[in-house]
């Protein structure tokens, strides 16, 4: 039974006007909006709001919100001799004093911050069974074969050492990756733990993803996280997977 039936009739119809500008002109308060009303007027738009990720502003990009929240979860496990690649900056950030040895992988000679050129394809140039912690964010993307690259690493980690992994799942090209190295994959939860369990033993991995429809869409305009709220970004939907995040440990006695 309607509500506004008790309500006078002049009271009635500044209801049901007060409903129609309402729906007309905040329609995300109608949950779902009927098609064709959804709120699209600061979205509505065939060109980002800005490209390349936002990373041209100098602020967080969303992705980095939640690659550093992981890796700042799982920081013990960042110590003793680390590698990541093209820089050291989260093995300082998140290892600190647990660090015995930074390496950086680059793939390139002449990479100012490099300590080991070398292929995590072909594992050429990388010591295997010496790293207790390897770090990579958002590199398995660029390379092609992205199998072989997952055996180098298993053979690189030192039994018992850690791979800390992210890499996208909902994104734009990385124009910057596609025109120098390559941009070949997006992963899912379900591609990601596939991939990883042809690697390293059952139980020896977890997958999770982070991301919701909002930051998503505020990603793909190139917003950066401080434009949104903390319960915005904390909201997590596993429809909606923009940044997939993997630990995996090889085995202390690897089979």
């Amino acid at each position: 039974m309607s509500l506004t039936r008790w309500i006078p009739m002049p009271a009635r119809h500044a209801v049901r006007s007060v409903r129609r500008w309402t729906r007309r002109r905040i329609p995300w308060l109608m949950d779902p909006p009927p098609p064709g009303k959804a709120w699209l007027r600061r979205w509505r738009s065939v060109r980002p709001i800005r490209r390349n990720f936002g990373w041209e502003t100098g602020g967080r990009c969303v992705d980095r919100y939640f690659i550093e929240g992981f890796l700042e979860r799982n920081q013990d496990l960042i110590r003793g001799r680390v590698l990541e690649v093209a820089d050291n900056a989260y093995t300082l950030r998140f290892g600190g004093a647990r660090v015995t040895r930074s390496d950086v992988l680059h793939v390139s000679a002449g990479a100012p911050e490099a300590t080991i050129i070398g292929d995590l394809v072909t594992g050429a140039g990388i010591p295997e069974n010496a790293f207790d912690c390897v770090i990579l964010t958002q590199v398995l993307f660029t390379i092609f074969d992205v199998r072989a690259a997952l055996r180098t690493i298993h053979r690189i980690l030192a039994p018992g050492g850690t791979l800390l992994l992210t890499e996208p799942g909902i994104s734009q090209i990385a124009r910057y990756d596609m025109q120098h190295w390559g941009d070949c994959w997006r992963f899912t939860s379900d591609s990601a733990g596939r991939l990883l369990g042809e690697v390293f033993p059952e139980g020896c991995f977890e997958v999770e993803t982070r991301g919701n429809v909002l930051t998503c869409i505020a990603f793909l305009h190139g917003l950066l996280a401080d434009e949104l709220r903390t319960e915005e970004l904390e909201a997590n939907d596993p429809d909606y997977q923009m940044v997939v995040l993997v630990r995996a440990t090889k085995p202390a006695a690897a089979p």
